[in-house]
């Protein structure tokens, strides 16, 4: 028996609730009334200028056209795909869609100024600057903004709980783990300052970003000045120089902005992951929820597995955009017309892996009994003090100790050492009495420098 018709992607199916709003944005149906606000407005901005004898809208003429994009609905979905069956050019499509609106709303009289001088590119290029700089505004960087907002939180309530690092995996001098969650927000606050000043390019210039057409049809305005104005008043930055596509610069440099912050998240997630198993962290059970299917006993760290995987991919997809889209064959080839339809998926897969980060880090919990426990079984990471205050000795005049690296090399290397056997060799230190009681008084919980404090450069 064959299976009813079934989404192929797990964004559209499995995982669609969590992906839906970008649907709004960078699907096919976002992309067309893109493309009908786009002729839309061009028409209008046509008619104001009465260009070629055309007269200018009413008020109520241009609300019923913008009405076009703000009804857009289920109905001009269909439509735009009956026509589209028939072009088989998807642009032509939503020409044709404009022109029968126009018919009905009795502006017949300015219908060949509906895509007039357009290449098809020209609505294109400005359909995808608008929804993809939609879809990351109003969807995925809000997303961006909730997991920060929960590690802000994590790094300022745990700014003073020690933690023994792991450098090379090996315990090595001791943080807090408010300061380790607040270095994965400094880095991503950087990329975000990048994504946020990504300039949404646009162009509108015709077959072969010349003009030709334009001056063919009236060599007396300035279709530059013209244009620029156009793709400004969209809320996009124009690009004057371009062949027939807008040459997608700015798109490869956001979703390698975006990459970034993919693979600092990925970094986050598989931190967590092992702070989870090191028993740093424990997991809040979840009311009904199965870890394993044989093993009752678990909580598998999913939600960070899952988001691991799902930036893997979504790196992978921002990778190859920003690599093939800013190559076309000399004035213009198709490659990146079916490539831009990826970008949704792209996308999807880092706002998935963004909604299992936040959900996760509502679901853990920092274990200090188990903290307390790893610092006080390697006192040997005191090692670092004690060798370094014994250089400030010798510069002092304090000591006469040669190579105290070597000296304490030898004392922790390769071995566990305890309080008491730290305690006596200190003691027994050619350095001052100040030097020994600060060193007998240390311990690896009270090992952590500043880390508390670094985690106020959050609010500089």
């Amino acid at each position: 028996m064959t299976l009813p018709e079934q989404p192929l992607s797990p964004l559209d199916g499995r995982y669609r609730t969590a992906v839906v709003g970008l649907g709004e944005h960078l699907s096919e149906a976002g992309l067309n009334r893109a493309r009908v606000l786009v002729e839309v407005e061009w028409l209008i901005f046509l008619t104001d200028r009465e260009l070629f004898g055309s007269h200018r809208l009413s008020a109520e003429q241009a609300a019923s056209l913008r009405s076009l994009v703000d009804e857009f609905g289920q109905a001009d979905i269909d439509e735009l795909a009956s026509l589209e069956a028939t072009t088989r050019h998807d642009v032509k499509a939503v020409e044709y869609y404009v022109r029968a609106r126009l018919e009905r709303l009795g502006l017949s009289d300015v219908a060949e100024l509906t895509h007039f001088a357009c290449t098809s590119e020209d609505i294109n290029n400005l359909a995808y600057a608008l929804t993809i700089g939609s879809a990351v505004r109003e969807v995925w960087m809000p997303a961006l903004d909730a997991v920060l907002a929960g590690l802000t939180d994590r790094a300022v309530a745990h700014r003073a709980v020690p933690m023994l690092a792991h450098t090379h995996g090996q315990p090595a001098t001791p943080t807090t783990v408010g300061k380790e969650f607040a270095v994965f927000v400094h880095r991503l606050r950087r990329i975000v300052v990048r994504i946020e000043h990504v300039e949404y390019l646009g162009k509108f210039s015709g077959a072969t970003g010349t003009f030709a057409a334009h001056v063919a049809a009236d060599s007396s305005q300035d279709w530059p000045e013209l244009s620029r104005q156009f793709v400004e008043s969209l809320g996009l930055v124009w690009n004057p120089l371009t062949t027939q596509i807008e040459s997608h610069d700015w798109q490869a440099e956001l979703y390698s902005a975006i990459s970034h912050a993919n693979r600092v998240l990925h970094n986050l997630a598989t931190d967590i992951w092992t702070y989870i198993s090191l028993g740093y962290f424990t997991q809040i059970p979840q009311a009904g929820a199965t870890g394993s299917s044989t093993m009752p006993h678990k909580i598998n760290p999913i939600r960070f597995e899952n988001a691991e995987a799902n930036l893997e991919l979504s790196s992978a997809l921002l990778d190859s955009l920003s690599a093939t889209l800013v190559t076309s064959r000399l004035q213009r080839d198709l490659t990146d017309s079916t490539t831009q339809r990826n970008v949704g998926v792209a996308l999807g897969h880092s706002l998935l892996a963004l909604d299992n980060l936040r959900r996760g880090l509502g679901e853990i919990a920092v274990n200090e009994v188990r903290l307390a426990e790893d610092l006080d079984g390697n006192w040997e990471i005191l090692g670092e003090a004690i060798q370094t205050v014994i250089r400030a000795e010798i510069t002092a005049g304090n000591s006469s100790i040669i190579d105290p690296y070597a000296l304490l090399k030898d004392l922790t290397r390769g071995r566990r050492v305890g309080q008491a056997e730290l305690v006596e060799f200190v003691r027994a230190l050619d350095i001052s009495d100040g030097a020994k009681d600060r060193l007998a008084a240390l311990t690896p919980a009270g090992y952590a420098g500043l880390a508390s404090d670094l985690v106020g450069f959050l609010d500089s």
